[in-house]
């Protein structure tokens, strides 16, 4: 699905996001217009999703990170919604396991994360969760790694 320029293009514009089109050209050694048909190819593939910033939340001063398992009512899907109105719910999964969605979360501090848990809890959909608490990021969120083993494969 993606070769070599493909991947090449990604990390570059994955380490320097604000990188132009004419640059990026540039620095890959390929003409300007392949370097956009290959952005535009990526984009409409949905091998790439966005070109949003990355957020610290810990900078944004929410320093705690959390993972809550949330047992759901199986027939009501109503609480996704409940979980997208939460501005500190930053990803919901569905999952196999004990649990049913596995929700990542940030707080201010972990009586602020009382408070988000308990606004994850009022949805009646939502039967029990279970919280653990990140103590220290070893890996950020990547995906460099991830494309240029779709490449070598």
């Amino acid at each position: 699905m993606i070769d070599r320029l493909d991947a090449d293009l990604i990390a570059l514009l994955t380490e320097e996001p604000r990188l132009g089109v004419f640059e990026a050209s540039r620095r890959l050694g390929v003409a300007r217009g392949t370097v956009q048909a290959r952005l535009d190819r990526l984009q409409r593939s949905g091998v790439v999703k966005d070109f949003a910033p990355t957020i610290d939340s810990r900078r944004l001063g929410f320093p705690v990170t959390a993972f809550v398992t949330a047992e759901i009512t199986q027939s009501d899907l109503s609480v996704v919604e409940h979980l997208r109105g939460i501005p500190e719910v930053l990803e919901v999964h569905t999952v196999t396991g004990s649990g049913d969605l596995l929700i990542r979360v940030v707080a201010r501090s972990n009586a602020d994360l009382q408070r988000v848990i308990n606004g994850i809890l009022a949805d009646p959909g939502i039967s029990r969760t279970s919280t653990v608490i990140a103590l220290e990021t070893k890996i950020e969120s990547r995906s460099v790694p991830l494309v240029q083993a779709a490449v070598n494969e």
